[in-house]
C-alpha cells in the first residue's frame, strides 16, 4: 500500500495515499475500536458536518480571512460531502474520547484534502489548505460538532416522521377494512363490552399521530446553536460578525430556521435538547412496543388463545413443535424499544455528566440517540411490510366470543339495573351459559327488545337509553 507521511502534535505517521482523512483520523481509529460503528454508518450526520464547514467557509471570506480559491475549493468539497460522496472516508468510532475532536478532524482533514485535489494539489499538501487553518478557520470542536450534531438529528428526524406517517397509514387502512368486525374489548385482560376490530386499529393510529407533533416539537429545539463559540462560549479566536455571518449561510445551506444562542457560554455545555429529543423518542418506542404486545395477544393461539386476528407468517416458529409460528415481527419491535429505552438513560446520564465550560459525553449521546432513530425507522418499516399490511380478522370467531361473552350484560345494564344485571352475570358464569339465554328464560326482556339492545351498531357508541 502506498502510503504518505503527515505530522500533528505526537510525531509522524504513515497515511495511505488514496485516503482523503489524515493522521488524526488515523489516531482516533487506533485509540477508538469500541462499538465498531463508524461515522459513515451515518450520512445524514456527515452530511451535516458538512454543511456547517460550508457554512463557516463561506464566513470567512466574506470576513476576508479565506481567499477565493480556497473558499471555492472548501465549498465544492462540503457539496460532494453533501451529495453522498466521501462518505466512506469517516472510519472513526462514533464513540470517542476528546468531545468529539477526532469526529470534527475526520471531517476538517477529508474536506482539505478533497479541496486539495480541486485545486490542483497532493494529498497531505497541507501548505496550501490545512486541515486546522483553513477548515477549521473561526471554530472549535466545541461549537463546530454540536452544531453538525443538531442539524444531523433534524435530518435524522424528517426521515424518522416520514417512515411512522406510512405505519400510521398501515393501521388507518386496517382500521377501515375491519370497521364491520364486531370483538370484545378487554381490560385488565377481562372482558369489557364490545366494540370492533376497526376501532382498535384506528385507535392505534391515532395514538401514534400523536407522536409526529412530540418528534417534531422536540426537533425544532436543536434549531438553537452554538457557532461562534469556539472553545467556551467566549468566540476567542472569531472576529465580532462571524457568528452572524456563518448563522445566515447556515440556514441558506441547511434550509432551516437556525438561530444562534442567545449566551454562547451557557450553550456550549447545555445539551437539555438532545434529553428532551431522547425522550420523545422513548415515547415512540414505547407506544410501538405497547401496540406489538396488543397484537400478539390478539393473535394468540390459534387453538388456544385469543385468535382474533392473523399476522402474516414469516417463519417456522420452533425447531421441535411441528406447525408453530411465531409472532415475530412485534417481537422484534417490543425488543427495539428495550434498546431505545437503554439509549434514553445513557443520554440521561451523559447530559448530567457535564463540567463546568463543556459537556466531553457528547459521542455516546449522539451514538445512542442515532442509533435508537435508526433501529425505530427499520422496525416501523419492518412492522408495516411484514406485519400490519397483511393481518386478516378471523371474523366470525370474533362475534362469537361477543355473544358468549358474560360482558355484553353491561349493554343491558342501562335497562334492567344495576342488581337484575349482576345477578345474570353470576348465573351466566356458574351455569356456564349466555347471558342472552337467561335474560329470555326470566322474562326480563322479550327477544325483539333484547335484539335491539344487542344490536352490533348500538354497542360501539353512545345511544339513546331503552326502557324496559
Amino acid at each position: 500500500m502506498k502510503t504518505r507521511i503527515e505530522h500533528d502534535l505526537l510525531g509522524y505517521k504513515e497515511v495511505p495515499s488514496e485516503a482523503y482523512y489524515g493522521i488524526q483520523t488515523l489516531r482516533a481509529v487506533e485509540n477508538f475500536d469500541i462499538c465498531g460503528v463508524k461515522l459513515s454508518a451515518y450520512p445524514k450526520y456527515i452530511k451535516a458536518l458538512a454543511m456547517v464547514k460550508w457554512a463557516a467557509s463561506k464566513a470567512n471570506n466574506e470576513l476576508g480571512l479565506l481567499n477565493d480559491e480556497l473558499n471555492d475549493a472548501i465549498t465544492k468539497a462540503c457539496e460532494e460531502i453533501i451529495d453522498g460522496k466521501l462518505i466512506e472516508e469517516f472510519p472513526v468510532d462514533m464513540i470517542q474520547g476528546g468531545a468529539g475532536t477526532s469526529t470534527n478532524m475526520n471531517a476538517n482533514e477529508v474536506i482539505a484534502n478533497r479541496a486539495l485535489e480541486i485545486m490542483g494539489f497532493e494529498k497531505g499538501d497541507y501548505d496550501h489548505c490545512h486541515p486546522n487553518n483553513h477548515v477549521n478557520l473561526s471554530q472549535s470542536t466545541n461549537d463546530a460538532y454540536p452544531t453538525g450534531i443538531k442539524i444531523g438529528l433534524i435530518l435524522k428526524n424528517e426521515a424518522l416522521v416520514a417512515n411512522l406517517i406510512e405505519l400510521i397509514a398501515s393501521f388507518r387502512a386496517k382500521g377501515e377494512e375491519f370497521k364491520d368486525v364486531l370483538k370484545m374489548g378487554r381490560t385488565q385482560l377481562q372482558d369489557a363490552v364490545p366494540m370492533t376490530l376497526g376501532q382498535e386499529f384506528e385507535a392505534w393510529a391515532v395514538n401514534l399521530e400523536e407522536e409526529i407533533l412530540r418528534l417534531n416539537e422536540n426537533a425544532k429545539l436543536f434549531l438553537e446553536v452554538n457557532m461562534g463559540a469556539t472553545a467556551i462560549g467566549t468566540g476567542i479566536n472569531s472576529e465580532p460578525d462571524y457568528p452572524e455571518k456563518c448563522i445566515k449561510h447556515l440556514r441558506d445551506i441547511t434550509k432551516m430556521d437556525i438561530v444562534l444562542a442567545g449566551n454562547l457560554i451557557e450553550a456550549t455545555p447545555d445539551t437539555g435538547s438532545y434529553v428532551m429529543y431522547s425522550s420523545a423518542i422513548k415515547r415512540l418506542a414505547i407506544k410501538l412496543s405497547k401496540i406489538c404486545n396488543d397484537l400478539r395477544l390478539l393473535s394468540s393461539g390459534p387453538r388456544c388463545g385469543f385468535n382474533e386476528i392473523n399476522l402474516p407468517k414469516m417463519q417456522p416458529g420452533s425447531s421441535i413443535m411441528p406447525g408453530k409460528v411465531n409472532p415475530v415481527i412485534p417481537e422484534v419491535v417490543n425488543q427495539i424499544a428495550y434498546k431505545v429505552i437503554g439509549n434514553d438513560l445513557t443520554v440521561t446520564f451523559a447530559a448530567e455528566a457535564g463540567q463546568l465550560q463543556l459537556n466531553v459525553m457528547e459521542p455516546v449521546m449522539v451514538r445512542a440517540m442515532l442509533e435508537s432513530m435508526e433501529m425505530l425507522e427499520n422496525g416501523m418499516s419492518t412492522l408495516r411490510e411484514r406485519c400490519i399490511d397483511g393481518i386478516t380478522a378471523n371474523v366470525e370467531h370474533c362475534k362469537e366470543m361477543v355473544l358468549n361473552s358474560i360482558g355484553i350484560v353491561t349493554a343491558v345494564n342501562p335497562t334492567l339495573g344495576y342488581e337484575a344485571s349482576s345477578r345474570i352475570a353470576k348465573r351466566a358464569l356458574a351455569e356456564n351459559r349466555s347471558v342472552y339465554e337467561l335474560i329470555l328464560e326470566e322474562g326480563l326482556l322479550t327477544k325483539e327488545k333484547l335484539d335491539e339492545i344487542l344490536a352490533p351498531e348500538r354497542m360501539i357508541k353512545p345511544q339513546k337509553f331503552i326502557k324496559a
